[in-house]
């Protein structure tokens, strides 16, 4: 069966985010004075075959930790759904 597998991937928060902070910036300078707090990620989509949903969920957990994501400065939360 396959299943879509969607990975959230925004940095620690312990890292600095120069693109969050131009962001946020930006959006002062536009008159957004109330928005504060901004961070930017990525969102990567993938279609994974698998027997079960806990096999997709494994491979796409496994395919984050070794290429998607750098684990040293970035965090990620996967949404699994059938496809």
């Amino acid at each position: 069966m396959k299943y879509k597998a969607t990975v959230h991937i925004m940095p620690r928060r312990e890292i600095l985010d120069p693109q969050g902070k131009a962001t946020q910036l930006g959006l002062h300078n536009l008159g957004f004075q109330h928005v504060d707090g901004v961070r930017i990620g990525k969102r990567i989509e993938l279609e994974v075959e698998a027997a079960t949903q806990e096999e997709a969920r494994s491979i796409a957990e496994e395919a984050s930790r070794k290429l998607l994501v750098n684990t040293i400065i970035e965090q990620f939360h996967l949404e699994l759904e059938p496809a």
